[in-house]
């Protein structure tokens, strides 16, 4: 990498030399305005890097800044450094290989080659942020981690399972020391009015209604903010909001995981792929909040037994509990159905053959959040086994993007979870999350810089665009915008509802919730199917039809909201899962013979929403 030109400089243009796309005021110089919406590791790493290229940057998140799918994360992040830091036998083209597997043959392979060279850059970024990961004692070089699906160890943790904790915490360091103090109030800075070049204005508990548009592009957020709705203008909008795991009963993500950014986007007018694949971590344990114990700990041997003590694994698949995360759920929900337990029973995790091989205390230094939550808990996994069930985690689908993260939407861009890059394919490799937030995070912040100054060298990477240029739409799937629309309602805009009071009636969070964890989890069929795209079109419409009644407020509540994009989210996943009558990685059909092959499934399931739906 070649050093950047400095940082603290900004780096703008003139309206009158860069046209009205900059957003820049006539007779003045204007620094680059991006928002970013979203504090896990995407939403914070884009934010550094935007600032480090001179922008001005506003980070909007739901909660506060920790509060992410990324603090959660234990067993760390996936990446080949090179030879010399690789298991044995490792490489980047074994990891590319493990992550196309894993993705059932639906990986967009150019994704998956960008997320696996480039991640090398990536990680040094993240080491030169102060971020230490753990090392070998003996040799001294970085300790690796193997996997489910994983063909070597190569995932990189820091505190044994706290990696996404300490990512978060590095990043929110990087994030403070570019920002000032927003406190709400007469006294804190406006919301309209971000921080100069090169700073993060950081807004918690900022909670994103809608993104507005003007001349077909999006231009900026709607947002409610210390008790009142603001509007902010940017010349790009970076979405890092993340998945909607709170649509099913028992999900690993906190409760933020209402779906906004999918839903804000959707109804934008956005393209939406690839809903239907939604992936189970398979071992949740089975205890209120559905806290997750880690791939990490079947990798270092635990094996998961059922209720008799009969390990069941090898029967359904040849890598037993290694195998991929689409198949250890899947096997543990036909497993549970063919011995009578059904939904609502759970098997186990038995991490006593661990403690054994390994010796006394292996397990507490190995996973130290882990062994201090489950003997907080109650148990002792040391010599005992811990009960678990497969839980709602991570979406596949999401916001259609280029290699990018550019969106169908003029002034949008995506990276994390919330986007579909197609990097994922129909199953997520372990581990890949991370590494993907990180890669399309830069590759967005430098697609902004690329559009809007016509220049890259603002940021410390050389070599972030491959070599279609700046402007070019790399992704292997076909064009997205001729795809026929699946049966997806629209729900009303929410700019048309901004000053009124607006429920859902007959409609409730918990309803829905077993709604779609009977008809749309881990196993599907088509009954089950229809009956969910039934009752959600009675929500939608009830929602659509309704008589609205002014408030004194003059602003819908955020709940209301949250319901509202979880109804959205559920219905793209419902109609998407619909469409696709067979078997493909995350995506079960049980009622159907049909595993459908790579060759079949190189047409991506999309939705648009139609323009007669928008107003």
């Amino acid at each position: 990498m070649t050093a950047a030109r400095d940082r603290t400089a900004a780096h703008s243009v003139t309206a009158a030399e860069a046209g009205p796309e900059t957003g820049g005021v006539p007779g003045r110089e204007a620094p680059l305005r991006i928002i970013v919406v979203g504090s896990g590791i995407a939403g914070l790493y884009g934010a550094v890097l935007a600032a480090e290229g001179g922008a001005s940057v506003t980070l909007l998140t739901k909660g506060i800044l920790s509060q992410s799918n990324t603090g959660f994360a234990q067993g760390g992040i996936s990446a080949v450094l090179g030879s010399d830091h690789a298991a044995p036998g490792d490489s980047v083209e074994a990891h590319i290989a493990d992550t196309l597997k894993a993705g059932a043959g639906y990986c967009d392979p150019a994704a998956v080659r960008v997320l696996c060279t480039e991640a090398k850059g990536d990680i040094a970024r993240l080491e030169s942020l102060g971020l230490v990961f753990d090392t070998d004692a003996s040799s001294g070089a970085r300790a690796l981690g193997l996997e489910a699906a994983h063909s070597a160890a190569r995932i990189l943790h820091v505190g044994g399972d706290s990696t996404g904790a300490a990512i978060s915490s590095t990043l929110i360091d990087a994030v403070l020391a570019r920002s000032g103090s927003v406190e709400p109030g007469p006294g804190g800075p406006s919301p309209r009015h971000p921080g100069g070049a090169g700073t993060i204005t950081v807004f918690e508990h900022a909670f994103m209604m809608e993104l507005t548009t003007a001349a077909g592009r999006v231009n900026g957020v709607r947002y409610l903010w210390d008790g009142a709705e603001h509007l902010m203008e940017a010349d790009a909008v970076l979405l890092a909001t993340g998945g909607a795991g709170e649509m099913f009963e028992t999900t690993t993500n906190p409760d933020v995981a209402t779906g906004d950014g999918v839903a804000a986007a959707w109804r934008a007018g956005a393209v939406v792929a690839d809903a239907e694949f939604f992936q189970f971590h398979p071992t949740a344990l089975a205890v209120p909040g559905s806290f997750m114990i880690s791939e990490a700990v079947r990798g270092a041997g635990a094996v998961l037994r059922d209720d008799r003590g009969y390990r069941f694994m090898p029967d359904y698949h040849a890598d037993a509990e290694l195998a991929p995360r689409d198949v250890v759920a899947r096997s543990i929900a036909l497993h549970l159905s063919a011995t009578g337990a059904g939904t609502k029973g759970c098997v186990y995790l038995d991490a006593t053959v661990v403690e054994a091989e390994q010796g006394a205390g292996y397990l507490a230094a190995r996973f130290p959040g882990i062994d201090t939550a489950v003997r907080g808990l109650g148990f002792d996994w040391t010599c005992e086994f811990l009960p678990v069930l497969p839980a709602a985690h991570y979406w596949m689908g999401g916001i259609a993007t280029d290699l990018h993260g550019r969106t169908s939407l003029p002034g949008l861009f995506a990276a994390g979870e919330v986007a579909c890059t197609g990097v994922h394919g129909a199953n997520r490799l372990a581990s890949n999350s991370l590494l993907e937030g990180l890669v399309f995070a830069r590759r967005s912040v430098t697609a902004v810089f690329a559009d809007f100054l016509h220049t890259t060298d603002c940021l410390d990477f050389t070599d972030c665009l491959d070599d279609d240029g700046p402007a070019g739409v790399a992704r292997s799937h076909p064009n997205y915008e001729n795809e026929s629309l699946p049966a997806v309602h629209a729900l009303p805009p929410l700019q048309a509802l901004q000053a009124e009071v607006w429920t859902l009636p007959d409609f409730d969070v918990l309803d829905l919730r077993s709604l779609m964890s009977s008809c749309a989890g881990v196993l599907r069929d088509g009954a089950g199917l229809d009956l969910a795209a039934k009752q959600l079109d009675s929500w939608m419409a009830a929602t659509g039809s309704m008589t609205h009644a002014r408030a004194q407020t003059g602003q819908p509540e955020q709940k209301e909201i949250e319901r509202r994009n979880l109804l959205t989210t559920a219905g793209l996943l419902v109609a998407a899962a619909r469409r696709r009558s067979g078997s493909l990685g995350a995506h079960y059909r049980s009622d159907s013979s049909e595993q459908q092959s790579a060759e079949q499934t190189c047409r991506p399931t999309i939705a648009r929403i139609k323009e007669s739906s928008r107003s």
